[in-house]
């Protein structure tokens, strides 16, 4: 997944010339995890542009960029740390289209690393989808592969409109897949079923996916079809794909890595409700983090969804009367 990224960022650098790249340690250093290794040495530091400790800085400058014409994807180094900038991302990013009555898009692309199993500390893992999703005026990107995060980055940085791009930590160097080579386009709102099934669906996304595959075939050796739906995208959500696994299946798991209450999962099932309510033959299982603050190292473990978890749920939703 990091070298789909990364290989995506070349293009649409290369492709146009208005694209810049900044953020803290994007350029010299290639990033944290070298998400932008290369592009300081290919585009040069007037495209590709190392910013200070600064988060509402970042996402401030990419209003003024977008607003003058240029084409911003800045990245915020932990989606944790966005809490910083949430006055600049909501209060301006999202509504400059809106506030300008039109006279200025806001082509902005704001990548952002997420989630558990790395041993982080604090302020490093949380998922803050469901907080961004609420924000009129985003679009909020989860990719769950490597060739949809080639696909859906391009897709987002040739977006006249704010795209949050939330990519997984476990998934930067734990997914391989195979990605097209040149140009790959994925669209926003279309889900995907990834593991086909008809006894339960489980629908997540980012890193769940992943799991949520492992807990698709571990369940199929004792006898249970489970579909595993990717949402690709929580805004735009694809609800007709959501009520035509719902129709089909009748058994629901939605997972999440997001603290239980208020998160995205909360929205899905209310979708579910409205589009899809006498298809279910069970109460809707969700699986979460908790609602604590994102714990120390050794914690980890025991607060972020596992296989275990998921396979249980699905357990709960099949065995229901």
């Amino acid at each position: 997944m990091l070298e789909a990224i990364n290989a995506a960022l070349h293009a649409e650098m290369e492709r146009d010339e208005r694209v810049i790249v900044f953020g803290e340690d994007v350029g010299i250093n290639g990033g944290v995890f070298r998400a932008t290794e290369g592009l300081f040495d290919t585009f040069g530091g007037e495209r590709v542009v190392d910013t200070p400790l600064a988060e509402g800085v970042i996402a401030g400058a990419a209003v003024g960029l977008a607003a003058s014409g240029m084409i911003a994807v800045p990245e915020i180094q932990f989606l944790g740390f966005s809490y910083q900038a949430f006055h600049q991302i909501a209060g301006q990013m999202a509504r400059l289209r809106y506030r300008s009555r039109g006279r200025f898009g806001g082509a902005i692309t704001l990548r952002a690393p997420f989630g558990g199993g790395v041993r982080t500390p604090e302020l490093h893992s949380d998922s803050l989808e469901g907080q961004f999703a609420n924000v009129a005026g985003l679009k909020v990107v989860m990719p769950a592969s490597a060739a949809d995060a080639k696909g859906l980055l391009t897709t987002a940085i040739r977006d006249p409109d704010p795209v949050m791009f939330l990519e997984p930590l476990r998934g930067y160097r734990m997914i391989r897949d195979e990605v097209p080579d040149g140009e790959h386009l994925v669209p926003f709102g279309v889900a995907n079923t990834v593991v086909e099934g008809s006894d339960v669906v489980i629908i997540a996304w980012s890193y769940m996916v992943e799991l949520s595959k492992r807990a698709a075939h571990l369940l199929a050796d004792e006898g249970t079809s489970a579909r595993v739906l990717d949402l690709r995208t929580l805004v735009p959500l694809d609800t007709e794909a959501i009520a035509s696994a719902v129709e089909d299946c009748g058994r629901v798991v939605v997972v999440q890595e997001a603290p239980e209450t208020n998160g995205f999962a909360s929205e899905v099932i209310a979708t579910i409700n409205d589009d899809a309510f006498y298809s279910l033959e069970a109460p809707v299982q969700r699986v979460s983090g908790y609602d604590a603050p994102y714990p120390v190292g050794m914690l980890e473990d025991d607060y972020v969804p596992d296989v275990d978890r998921i396979v249980a749920a699905v357990r709960r939703a099949v065995n229901a009367q």
